[in-house]
């Protein structure tokens, strides 16, 4: 026996699209106490709650609560292709993978590729974005998996280590370490870093260098890796970044050296994640499987 219908499942579905009740009712025109009464009986019936309440915040799905939407969304869309023999993309379901923004250009295309070989039925969508936006996506279900540094995820997040980034460091050829074969952060500490604006990177590198007991000083903050190329060819001090393109020039055709930095302790693991300890759903599994093998 089926005990919740259709409809509830739809009233559902819109409280998680539209994050209020208020806005739910105003979709589906319908009123604020249907929708409280649906939610209700739908959880009573579950067992556990869709949603965390906060008094004066929107309404925040819970992980159990994203997954119950997803299903849910599928099985409306599933109804819906019944009873349109015609549309045939309707019951497709979606997998929303994010990407850190300075790894996209290394791994996005092939992630892409790699799912939609594995999961030909399953469209692929994605979002490239900074440290805090991927964490937030990951946290209110904007996104199912992500591709990272495993940089501020605390307990409440799964990582997948798929291989390990040295950083490197970017400099002109007529720089004082360009005869080096590799370099330290001691070496680095007395000259001046470009760093990248996202304040998580930034905050990281600037903390490997506490940890040898050196501040040293930032001439620039950059807001993409491209210009801290190129303000490093033009010797504007060292850049130190973790993505290392394979051009030994700037995009305005400076020559560039990158030489990796020798302090073991500099490496960090690039990660699949995504947010929830618990086992993860037969499609998660399978997009988690389809790129444990990525590599740039």
């Amino acid at each position: 026996m089926l005990y919740i219908s259709l409809r509830q499942y739809e009233y559902v579905c819109a409280i998680g699209r539209h994050g209020s009740l208020s806005a739910a009712a105003l979709h589906l025109n319908v009123s604020q106490p249907a929708l409280s009464n649906a939610l209700t009986r739908v959880e009573e019936q579950l067992g556990y709650p869709l949603f965390a309440r906060r008094r004066g915040a929107a309404m925040a799905l819970t992980p159990q609560g994203r997954s119950f939407i997803d299903e849910a969304e599928a099985l409306l869309a599933s109804a819906a292709r019944l009873e349109n023999a015609t549309d045939r993309d309707v019951g497709k379901t979606r997998l929303r993978l994010g990407c850190f923004v300075d790894l996209a250009p290394f791994l996005l295309s092939r992630a892409l590729r790699q799912l939609r070989v594995q999961m030909p039925d399953v469209a692929i969508t994605y979002r490239v974005g900074s440290f805090e936006g991927l964490i937030s996506g990951l946290i209110d279900g904007r996104i199912d998996l992500a591709l990272t540094y495993g940089l501020s995820m605390d307990a409440g997040f799964t990582q997948q280590t798929l291989f390990t980034s040295t950083p490197h460091a970017l400099l002109a050829p007529d720089h004082p370490l360009a005869a080096h074969s590799d370099v330290s952060l001691q070496d680095l500490a007395a000259y001046p870093l470009i760093l990248s604006e996202e304040g998580l990177s930034a905050q990281h590198v600037l903390g490997l260098f506490r940890q040898i007991g050196e501040n040293p000083t930032v001439a620039h903050r950059a807001a993409s890796l491209e210009i801290q190329r190129s303000l490093a060819a033009h010797g504007e001090g060292v850049a130190i970044s973790y993505a290392n393109p394979p051009a030994h020039t700037s995009y305005d055709g400076m020559p560039l050296l990158s030489l990796p930095v020798s302090d073991p302790f500099t490496a960090e693991p690039v990660v699949l994640a995504r947010h929830g300890t618990g086992p993860s759903d037969t499609q998660i599994a399978t997009a988690e499987q389809a790129l444990s093998d990525l590599k740039p």
